[in-house]
């Protein structure tokens, strides 16, 4: 370390060689971030055209990013227009296949998936939670609790997008022995509805203006616009179906008080037995599942804690655990590990990456016990070219290659999947020299202290140092901020350091589109999305972004059903809130999954939880 020290006062290596060392040595951040601070901004200007979308190879790979939340996969078809074929023969007798460990490293907080707020919630929510249809990895739908998917061919979605009709299993109950019924489907809307409730799902139903249940097997949905994703809801991670008779007593404002958000009644293969909120998820084989023969495992223990490179490592090398949720970390360790025999690693392209997010509301001002309310305007930020000066402190190559790794690339579109609404206009440039200038200009930007937050993961937190010696070069005076995973995507109303509640003036996350029809996804730029405190900080616009143009388009795309114009609209959408910065998208990585060596039967998708075929999972051996 001495050694580049001496180079970088030197001059002899410039910041970006000197960081490409420092993490080739595998110092810390703060080293890494003590080197850079020796070293002149003598960094090229560059600009770089937006990514192509690849496609990946049809192969069980996809886990959530090493990143965090999100659960980045391969580009698929907008719409399932097909239906997957059935699952392999189960086996002549559900059980007997022991412990099946998972190692979740953002360790769930929540185990009702309309109240939660992150992927480790609604993926430990999944194994005990079922919707009434998925999407396996090429975008076709499996039925789940219906006996079929509904398309217009036969018959069960009506022309002009009004209507979606659902067909129900007979053989399904709740985990305490309660037949499964179209009134919990409805009920399901009923509740996540509910503006009390402050489901974060609520937006998901929002199309629908009734539902007609005229026997205990049909579920009729009439939708108040004609709905060209219509089929997202009680579908995916947003759609799994609550028990009426669990949640009745527990909507609008006691939907925090139900004791079933900790220990869940739900109809798939395990149903839980212990839950430690930030720690871990004790399943048993629920033995009146309703799929013959399934499941393999009798028990699952989901384990919370650690690192995606720990995570990884326990996998692949000690063999500690079967699944590693959110695999990767350092590319270097990563490849090492690769070469152990204990496990197996696959890597898929992405479909979202991290991003840091601008704050447009006020993070220091209180209005009514609250910060960062819509109404108020941040100081800074409210100048367009504050923005775009942080976006130019952002050397995207270097974090791909240098800091992401694991085939990470840089990329300039917030929307990165499906392909067809991935926007050609965009490019991302690194210029510190113009965001100084641009700073020049306005007299709140000399040494304004910003607050740059972001959960406690090794990747992210290096991206924040690289970041924050830049925006230092140009006069900010940064204060990084690193908070548990546990608490900052918790859905912990009266936590200050939630993601949601955004305290802070940039943060970095993720956060994927799990609908082929991603007009949920592109709420998060939408004013009806905002995150604050009269919705418990449910919303998905973090950022508190508000622009009548950017809403006018997403309300189009609601009821839009002609494709072409559907490409343009969101194609739109993504340039606004590239061009705007709201987000500031960083890197594409590959999703990484490790699995034990001996464990089949997984098939992770790009649009829903790992977890969700579970029930076909098994140890060969």
């Amino acid at each position: 370390m001495d050694d580049l020290l001496r180079q970088a006062q030197t001059g002899r290596l410039n910041r970006r060689a000197l960081l490409r060392r420092g993490v080739a040595l595998g110092l810390s951040a703060p080293a890494i971030a003590a080197l850079l601070a020796a070293c002149g901004g003598d960094d090229e200007k560059k600009t770089t055209p937006a990514p192509q979308p690849t496609t990946a190879a049809p192969a069980p790979t996809t886990a959530p990013s090493g990143g965090g939340e999100a659960s980045p996969t391969a580009a698929a078809p907008v719409a399932p227009t097909e239906v997957a074929s059935p699952t392999a023969e189960p086996a002549a007798k559900a059980g007997g296949g022991g412990l099946l460990r998972i190692l979740q490293w953002q360790a769930p907080t929540m185990l009702n998936p309309h109240l939660a707020t992150g992927y480790k919630d609604y993926d430990a929510s999944r194994v005990a939670y079922q919707p009434l249809a998925d999407f396996d990895f090429d975008g076709k739908a499996v039925p789940i609790l219906a006996t079929e998917f509904p398309t217009v061919a036969n018959g069960n979605v009506s022309d002009d997008g009004l209507s979606v009709t659902w067909n129900l299993r007979k053989d399904v109950t709740w985990h305490d022995g309660t037949p499964f019924t179209s009134k919990d489907v409805k009920f399901t809307w009923e509740y996540a509805s509910d503006p009390e409730t402050a489901a974060v799902t609520r937006n998901v139903f929002a199309s629908i203006a009734s539902i007609d249940t005229p026997d205990d097997y049909t579920v009729g949905i009439t939708f108040s616009k004609p709905n060209p994703a219509g089929f997202e809801v009680f579908t995916g991670r947003n759609g799994m179906i609550l028990p009426e008779h669990i949640f009745r007593e527990f909507m609008g404002t006691e939907s925090r008080n139900a004791s079933a958000n900790l220990k869940p009644v739900g109809t798939g293969p395990f149903m839980v037995t212990e839950f430690r909120p930030g720690d871990v998820v004790l399943y048993n084989r629920y033995e009146g599942y309703w799929e013959a023969g399934k499941p393999f495992f009798d028990k699952v223990e989901l384990k919370g804690g650690g690192d995606a490179l720990a995570a990884t490592r326990a996998v692949l090398q000690t063999g500690e655990a079967d699944w590693a949720w959110g695999a990767g970390g350092d590319p270097k360790v990563v490849a090492e590990l690769e070469k152990e025999k204990a496990g197996k690693l696959t890597r898929r392209d992405a479909i979202t990456g991290d991003r840091v997010a601008v704050q447009f509301a006020d993070p220091r001002a209180e209005v009514d016990g609250a910060r960062a309310e819509p109404g108020t305007e941040h100081p800074l930020f409210k100048n367009k070219d504050a923005r775009q000066a942080i976006a130019l402190c952002i050397p995207r190559d270097v974090l791909a290659a240098e800091i992401y790794g694991n085939g990470a690339k840089p990329v300039s579109n917030n929307l990165a999947a499906p392909k067809r609404f991935v926007s050609p206009n965009t490019t991302w440039e690194f210029n510190p020299d113009k965001a100084k200038e641009l700073l020049s200009a306005i007299p709140e930007a000399a040494g304004f202290k910003l607050l740059f937050q972001t959960s406690v993961t090794a990747t992210r937190q290096k991206a924040q140092e690289v970041i924050k010696q830049y925006l230092t070069q140009v006069g900010f005076d940064v204060e990084l901020k690193s908070i548990d995973a546990a608490v900052f995507f918790s859905a912990d109303a009266g936590n200050p350091d939630t993601y949601t509640k955004f305290y802070a003036d940039l943060e970095i996350f993720t956060y994927a589109p799990d609908s082929l029809y991603p007009i949920g996804y592109m709420r998060r730029y939408a004013t009806s999305g905002i995150s604050q405190k009269s919705n418990n900080w449910s919303g998905i616009n973090v950022t508190r972004y508000s622009n009548p143009e950017y809403d006018k388009l997403h309300e189009q795309a609601k009821s839009e059903m002609n494709p072409d114009t559907q490409n343009e609209l969101f194609i739109a959408m993504n340039d606004i809130s590239v061009n705007d910065y709201v987000e500031i998208p960083l890197v594409l990585p590959q999703g990484l999954t490790a699995a034990a060596s001996n464990l089949t039967g997984y098939d992770p998708t790009s649009w829903t939880s790992p977890y969700w075929d579970i029930a076909n999972w098994r140890r060969e051996g």
